[in-house]
């Protein structure tokens, strides 16, 4: 079998939000770095989707593996295990269909990654006049990641823009220092392939609420130890929606959680591999 040309894969979930995927697939084609594929974890969405890969495909200079599962409601955990056992990458790096990354969000990962750890990114939340507002040339160009360019189209004052304006020694100082906790992040995590096939990937039965967290816990008690890029990967997240947000959903995924700290798990029995 060919080795692959590209060391990194990309993960990036999907559910029915064609704008916004195209979007950020724009935004994989402004990337400095360039040794990665995109493995899109579909959790159902209708053909439109389909479609606009296939546009995207002869457009972008990128490989794409499109893994597609039944839409059974919120499943996204099953996706993205799914898409981790395709990945080709011997290093992962996580995100969703509504987060555009800054043309080097993938080199900032790439340069950072260490035997031994995983990478927390961060987001910066668009309302959504503007994230309707942006097009394909605004990301090439990267005026979407400019405060300036973000304030002339409503963007409010904010500490939260310095994750924008951040670089060099800045950036690493508000990494150093902020109190947000280095978690794994669904919408921007990274780690390598093998650790995250050691704790079995995501556990299948949580769905909205902090399985991105969970899994990043047993990474934990694995050995692999966070280290924060919340002012250095940058992405902006386009705003939705979030109709799968449900109470029962949450409490269920606390209590995994919580059974997980107690006992310090490594692997889930409801993972990648199942009982």
């Amino acid at each position: 079998m060919k080795e692959p040309s590209f060391s990194v894969s990309v993960i990036l979930s999907t559910y029915n939000a064609v704008a916004w995927l195209e979007k950020v697939m724009w935004g994989f084609n402004a990337q400095t770095f360039r040794n990665f594929e995109l493995v899109i974890a579909d959790d159902g969405s209708g053909p439109e989707t389909a479609v606009l890969i296939e546009q995207m495909r002869s457009t972008v200079f990128y490989p794409i593996q499109h893994i597609w599962q039944e839409d059974e409601g919120f499943q996204k955990s099953r996706i993205l295990n799914k898409a981790l056992t395709a990945a080709q990458g011997t290093y992962i790096v996580m995100t969703d269909g509504d987060c555009i990354p800054r043309a080097d969000f993938l080199e900032v990962h790439n340069r950072h990654k260490s035997v031994g750890y995983f990478l927390s990114g961060g987001y910066f939340m668009l309302p959504m006049s503007i994230s309707e507002t942006i097009t394909p040339d605004d990301i090439e160009k990267q005026r979407c990641f400019s405060v300036k360019w973000l304030k002339s189209h409503g963007l409010s004052r904010s500490f939260k823009n310095n994750k924008l304006r951040a670089g060099g020694s800045w950036s690493q100082f508000l990494n150093y220092w902020t109190p947000t906790k280095a978690t794994w992040n669904g919408h921007n995590a990274s780690g390598w392939r093998e650790d995250l096939l050691a704790v079995n990937g995501f556990d299948e039965r949580m769905q909205y609420g902090g399985q991105d967290r969970e899994l990043g816990e047993r990474l934990v008690h694995l050995g692999i130890k966070p280290k924060q890029l919340r002012y250095s990967a940058i992405c902006v997240h386009l705003d939705h929606k979030r109709s799968y947000k449900t109470q029962e959903s949450i409490d269920k995924n606390k209590g995994i959680r919580r059974e997980v700290a107690q006992t310090k798990a490594i692997w889930t029995d409801f993972g990648i591999v199942k009982k």
